[in-house]
């Protein structure tokens, strides 16, 4: 039986296991293998201790810890709870299989400046973990900034011309959003209240009663558009930008840290902050599904438009994200149930995508999807699993997404919104268009004995398949055993 002084330890540990790894990892520069070993080391290390405090969270426990008392009404603090424990589960624990299968990619293209890059990934899963067991709004927006600054260099990292226009439209989005409209709100909210510590429940937030109904809903929409690694529109276009990104990064981009830590800070100040009940009293929840219903369906006709594999998942990306938050915002339990769980559904499912795109152009160098005829015949596992996590983004049974689509269409229902059910149905077969010529011109399109250049192509290394090869059997088993993260999305909103 663990002591519960350990348990106030194990969320330090967690934040700080990475963070640890990265002067190790820079010390380790001349020896890629010690170096590689550390990035290891500090993610079975982080993804324990998070282990381990799902199990007291299930046990029906909250770990806070002070970490620094600022003023004496606030503190950076953190909170291990139901909903936090989701994403730093996912998160941590696809650190581990993202590090393989970087390992694979980076050495597979001699890339440059490696240490720099395991540097910079190690702190950004510090910030995400960070994020995730936030106690409060101040805690939340510095891990928040920190992220933005840590994946800056990843963005940056080809260092060319391409690659710096991407880093800095990515890092005036990201800060522009969050400094100009995150950081206001805060202040404002705490003069109003004196307080910036998540409510303990879903209902009432920290919104003090009698805030003006103009100002709350000033607020509200501040929140929702200066978190701009939700990817809603027009916040969103960092995102395709940032594709010009190593493919190890645009997974971290899109399916593990930033876009989750977008959406995941969204949902976190819709719930925490303001609470489902005044979100219904002001019908912030409708007008904000409708706002993502616009993002999900115009960024879908914009992905069935891309030709580039790596820019039509980027804007896939963008549609999925606002699931999450259409879910939160349409209000009803099952609603809810459903935004909370794609967090996780779309993250194994994406990651998985994002490395078949990589793994693609490591063994061939080809970039679009027109180029692709006939390579499911010689990477059959690499394209199977594309297919595999084309259909949980899809929403076909068994897979992830499926559960997600599931309950949101069940909570649109019980909301009335057949206009939301129209638009999840209509997205759906926008998900068909752009994702299933892939997987059918890798597997049915022109062979390789027509296509010279494919001659000699075979799967990428193993250390890239074999991680594409368990994310997506992952995004699999999520589908067919949605209990094992259902039972700490009930608990959110019990």
């Amino acid at each position: 039986m663990l002591s519960a002084a350990f348990y106030q330890t194990a969320p330090v540990i967690a934040l700080c296991a990475s963070l640890g790894a990265v002067p190790l990892i820079a010390l380790s520069r001349r020896h890629p293998n010690l170096r590689e070993f550390w990035t290891f080391a500090a993610a079975a290390l982080k993804f324990s201790m998070v282990l381990l405090l799902a199990g007291k969270v299930l046990a029906g426990d909250v770990v806070e810890v002070t970490l620094i008392q600022v003023l004496p009404e606030l503190a950076i603090r953190l909170r291990v709870d139901a909903f936090g424990i989701i994403f730093a589960l996912v998160s941590s624990f696809l650190w581990i299989v993202a590090a393989a299968y970087t390992i694979g990619y980076m050495r597979g293209l001699s890339e440059h400046a490696q240490t720099r890059f395991f540097t910079c990934f190690a702190l950004s899963l510090c910030a995400a973990i960070g994020v995730a067991f936030s106690g409060n709004l101040l805690t939340l927006y510095l891990f928040y900034e920190m992220l933005s600054l840590s994946t800056y260099p990843l963005v940056a990292h080809h260092q060319d011309k391409e690659g710096r226009g991407g880093a800095r439209k990515y890092l005036t989005f990201l800060l522009g959003g969050s400094v100009g409209l995150v950081l206001p709100a805060m202040i404002i909210v705490f003069t109003l209240g004196g307080n910036l510590t998540f409510a303990d429940n879903i209902h009432h937030g920290i919104i003090p009663p009698g805030t003006g109904d103009t100002l709350v809903t000033c607020l509200f929409f501040a929140f929702l558009f200066g978190f701009a690694k939700n990817g809603v529109m027009p916040m969103h276009a960092w995102l395709p930008g940032a594709m010009v990104a190593p493919t190890p990064v645009s997974a971290l981009l899109h399916a593990v840290a930033v876009v989750k830590v977008g959406v995941f800070c969204t949902t976190r100040v819709m719930l925490y902050v303001f609470g489902i009940d005044l979100m219904d009293a002001l019908n912030l929840g409708i007008v904000t599904a409708y706002i993502v219903s616009f993002t999900i369906v115009t960024a879908s006709i914009i992905a069935m438009t891309r030709d580039n594999l790596k820019s039509r998942l980027a804007y896939s990306t963008i549609s999925q994200l606002s699931y999450i938050i259409l879910g939160v915002a349409l209000l009803t339990p099952a609603a809810v149930q459903g935004g909370i769980i794609h967090i996780a559904n779309h993250a194994f499912a994406k990651i998985t995508l994002f490395f078949c795109a990589g793994a693609v152009y490591v063994a061939t160098r080809k970039k679009n999807i027109s180029e692709m005829g006939g390579l499911g015949r010689v990477m059959p596992f690499t394209f199977g699993a594309f297919a595999l996590a084309s259909l949980s983004m899809i929403g076909a049974p068994p897979v992830g997404g499926f559960i997600t689509k599931w309950y949101l269409l069940t909570g649109a229902l019980e909301a009335g919104q057949m206009a939301i059910i129209l638009v999840l149905l209509a997205s759906t077969m926008l998900n068909i268009v752009y994702f299933a010529p892939v997987t059918f011109q890798a597997f049915f399109g022109r062979s390789q004995d027509e296509a010279p250049g494919n001659t000699g192509i075979r799967e990428a290394p193993l250390l890239m398949v074999v991680p594409i090869v368990a994310a997506a059997l992952l995004s699999l088993l999520v589908g067919i055993f949605p209990h094992v993260m259902m039972q700490f999305v009930r608990m959110v909103i019990s």
